[in-house]
């Protein structure tokens, strides 16, 4: 049985939409809060600190 595959052009619109997901989030300041949320992540449940 043959697998199917995704088309070559839905992989790029979804790296371009990933792209500017991204830059999107960093023009509006996420990476403060992204990096906040990790920080408590690491304190909180893994017990680093």
């Amino acid at each position: 049985m043959k697998k199917r595959e995704i088309p070559v052009f839905v992989t790029y619109i979804l790296i371009i939409a990933a792209v500017i997901s991204c830059i999107f989030g960093i023009y509006r300041g996420e990476t403060k809060t992204v990096f906040n949320k990790a920080v408590n992540i690491c304190m909180e449940c893994i017990g680093l600190g």
